[in-house]
């Protein structure tokens, strides 16, 4: 039995969009044309393939596993046609979508912005706070085109490449009267701190380091913004414990700042590139991914005495 590609485009707009509607919305298409195309489909597998709760079309359980085959046969085909197709950086009008949360937005925007209007000033770049828990899945639907971020689980659909490693470092107010002349482990413990993370509870990453010498520290205020962190800092006696690039950027816009090593030794936080292996391969990706590792080696921090 003859099958209609177009229907597998129509399959993977509902599974992304998880509704009728704005699955025809994406592919500018009326919605009975997609309630047609989805009945094809489920006669031709015999299968409902998604369940209608509420306002969701939930994927069954053949669906989750046609998913993955479906993507990559439809990356296979896109890759295909699109492989005789040269990008041209100075003449892209491109849009690409880049997933990044709070700090890593403020300290790889800039460099990265200012690199690709030298070479594609035509291009548009949308900056997207990422859901950790659905990057896989939304690097793979095209919801964005790569993401930065720290360390993640993935599968091995998605290439990993890490592009920045820095130290931890601490961030004080000038003038702190806790704080003599070097920042030891006793002052820090002894300290207030405040900490910068959407999540309401669970370690960071200096904890898990501290909790490794069974040490722990008090921490006052918990909240969602490195630079409202640092707001806060720079008005009280708390300590905020920060990579290093952010710290060196907020320093360098709030001159009652002050920057310390961290009292211990402990691991760099490494930030990667995610992008889905088969859209890798499409010229205007490979252009971006390209672009962005060669600029993060060319200005990779390097070791810095405070």
């Amino acid at each position: 039995m003859r099958v209609d590609l177009n229907l597998f485009t129509v399959f993977e707009a509902i599974y992304n969009e998880g509704n009728l509607t704005k699955a025809a919305n994406t592919l500018h298409i009326t919605q009975p044309a997609i309630s047609h195309s989805l009945a094809k489909l489920r006669g031709h597998f015999d299968d409902a393939l998604f369940v209608r709760q509420g306002h969701q079309m939930t994927p069954t359980p053949l669906s989750k596993r046609l998913i993955h085959d479906v993507r990559n046969a439809l990356a296979t085909l896109n890759t295909t046609l699109l492989s005789n197709l040269e990008f041209i950086p100075e003449n892209a009008t491109n849009l690409f979508k880049i997933g990044l949360r709070d700090a890593l937005e403020s300290t790889c925007l800039p460099p990265l912005i200012e690199a690709t209007q030298k070479t594609a000033p035509g291009i548009k770049i949308v900056s997207l706070r990422h859901n950790r828990k659905t990057m896989e899945n939304d690097l793979s639907s095209g919801q964005v085109d790569l993401i930065i971020d720290v360390a993640q689980p993935v599968s091995e659909l998605i290439s990993r490449k890490q592009i920045i490693s820095e130290r931890l470092c601490v961030v004080s107010r000038k003038n702190n009267p806790n704080i003599k002349t070097v920042l030891d482990l006793e002052t820090y413990l002894n300290m207030n701190h405040v900490v910068a993370s959407y999540r309401a509870s669970g370690a960071a990453i200096e904890d898990v380091e501290l909790n490794r010498y069974g040490l722990n520290r008090n921490i006052t205020l918990r909240c969602q913004h490195y630079f409202a962190a640092c707001q806060v800092v720079s008005n009280t006696d708390l300590l905020l414990t920060i990579p290093e690039s952010y710290a060196q950027l907020l320093k360098s816009k709030h001159s009652g700042l002050n920057i310390h090593a961290f009292p211990i030794e402990s691991p760099s936080v490494d930030i990667h590139l995610y992008v889905n292996k088969m859209r890798s391969k499409e010229p205007e990706i490979e252009w971006l991914v390209s672009s962005i590792l060669t600029l993060f080696q060319q200005t990779s921090s390097k070791p810095t005495t405070y």
